[in-house]
């Protein structure tokens, strides 16, 4: 979401400080050679503003949990699949150059990692948490791009003041600034995230708590303020409601057509029969929730179950070291596993 209520231009996937650089034209603000990175990235997501809409380009709001990889599901014919929910598709490639040997030694200390509550055992939830981190690699990857930047006096935690001033920096002394952005408006709608990110409430943001901050998507207590972004950029006659028109103008603008899109259409019919659920016309909080925050078939979770289930010898329902290295190759690959499959290529071809 970008800050200050301001209507955007992607995904809500997408943070406020990893917008690609398009051909767009930026501030005149933007232009000056002294800004930092975090200031020239918050100018660039705000030029994305400037641009209007395309009649025919629809708008996504909707955050859906990506594949855990793009390869078939097949144990019969390989554990791919398998490597890449585990490990992440980058990571997963990085053992298939190991040798067996090498690729049990990493394992074991992998097990490690999952096993958060060093009881000797992997659990089925240990397990979902890890494919979910593993997942979400990019995520904490941007957060690390960024984290030196804003801890500006390397304690490892960032202030509130800390990225405001990082952020906005002179901006807010311009009673009036020439790109007629409210970066006043924008800095109190932060705020607010920050403050929601910050669990315990000191003003001060962990790496973690930074990262729920940047990407709340990602976070289950930070779904209401996504929520409540999302309706603050759409409800434009300010009655705490999303209605039909505001729905539609949201993701598509007439720009003087009088035909609409097919899919514009569908749209519609999709606020009528399943956005507004009690028909009175509106979506409000929780309808809104269901829209842009689908209850998604959880596939970290089917693949821990299946996971546990094929490497659970004693059939106690969690697993050990040595139940996990034992399968080593379902987990992650090895030279051995690469070999093979290149092996049932050739034969194949």
């Amino acid at each position: 979401m970008l800050p200050g209520g301001e209507p955007e231009k992607r995904d809500l996937g997408c943070t406020r400080h990893s917008l690609p650089m398009g051909s767009h034209l930026v501030p005149e603000r933007c232009l000056r050679p002294t800004m930092s990175v975090p200031q020239l990235l918050l100018c660039l997501s705000l030029s994305m503003l400037c641009i209007s809409s395309k009649p025919t380009e629809k708008k996504d709001r909707v955050h859906h949990d990506p594949q855990l990889s793009d390869k078939v599901h097949d144990d019969a014919q390989n554990f791919d699949y398998d490597h890449d929910a585990f490990l992440g598709a980058d990571e997963a490639k990085t053992f298939d150059q190991l040798t067996p040997e090498e690729s049990k030694e990493r394992l074991g200390v992998i097990v490690g990692k999952i096993d958060t509550d060093k009881d000797g055992f992997v659990t089925e939830g240990e397990l979902k948490a890890w494919i979910k981190k593993a997942q979400k690699k990019y995520v904490y990857d941007s957060v690390e791009r960024q984290w030196q930047e804003f801890d500006m006096n390397q304690d490892g935690f960032i202030s509130w003041d800390e990225y405001r001033n990082v952020t906005y920096g002179t901006y807010l002394d311009d009673p009036d600034p020439d790109d007629g952005f409210n970066y006043k408006q924008m800095m109190v709608r932060d705020e607010r995230r920050f403050k929601m990110a910050d669990k315990d409430g000191d003003l001060t943001a962990t790496k973690e708590e930074f990262t729920a901050f940047l990407h709340p998507e990602e976070y289950e207590y930070m779904k209401d303020i996504v929520v409540q972004e999302t309706m603050e950029d759409i409800d434009k006659n300010g009655d705490g409601f999303i209605d039909l028109e505001e729905y539609i103008g949201d993701m598509y603008s007439h720009d003087g057509d009088a035909d609409e899109p097919e899919w514009v259409k569908t749209e519609r019919e999709q606020f009528v029969e399943f956005r507004d659920k009690n028909r009175d016309g509106k979506m409000d909080k929780e309808e809104t929730k269901d829209w842009i925050l689908p209850s998604d078939y959880d596939h970290a979770e089917a693949e821990a179950r299946h996971l546990v289930y094929e490497s659970d010898q004693d059939k106690d329902g969690k697993l050990t070291r040595e139940e996990i290295v034992e399968k080593y190759d379902l987990f992650v690959g090895s030279q051995a596993t690469d070999f093979g499959e290149a092996l049932v290529r050739h034969d194949e071809f």
